[in-house]
């Protein structure tokens, strides 16, 4: 189990989702969520910000990330997060989930050493156990 994973997604039902077959199959501890792309860099931003302060708190193992999103989409996030501002947290894994599978995103997402999988939504039981077996 994870202690702690991050949701990106613009859809409160995709999150109110993503948290209920998460905590059913016991995959994290702790979910947290953002709206967009920013609001994610922004919580990554607290983090290394308090992290500096010598108060350590956890950071996501795990990231699920939605790639349409009205102010910063997915694509965009990555491109931040793949940046030297953010090389501290190099070893969080994210997980893109789309709606739609495109051949070109695919190819994209292989462009960004962090994304290890590209699933279609909705979130699963079965994609967890999956993604289970895969993380270790």
């Amino acid at each position: 189990m994870l202690d702690q994973i991050l949701c990106v997604d613009d859809d409160p039902i995709t999150l109110m989702l993503c948290k209920k077959v998460i905590i059913k199959s016991s995959f994290s501890n702790e979910i947290i969520t953002s709206q967009n792309g920013e609001e994610a860099l922004s919580y990554f931003n607290t983090i290394k910000h308090i992290n500096n302060k010598n108060k350590p708190i956890p950071q996501p193992q795990l990231i699920f990330l939605d790639l349409n999103m009205p102010v910063m989409g997915g694509w965009e996030f990555l491109d931040h997060f793949n940046s030297q501002e953010f090389a501290e947290f190099s070893t969080i894994k994210v997980i893109v989930l789309s709606s739609t599978i495109d051949p070109e995103d695919l190819e994209k997402s292989k462009q960004y050493p962090m994304v290890v999988d590209f699933l279609s939504k909705p979130i699963s039981q079965s994609m967890l156990e999956y993604l289970k077996n895969k993380l270790k």
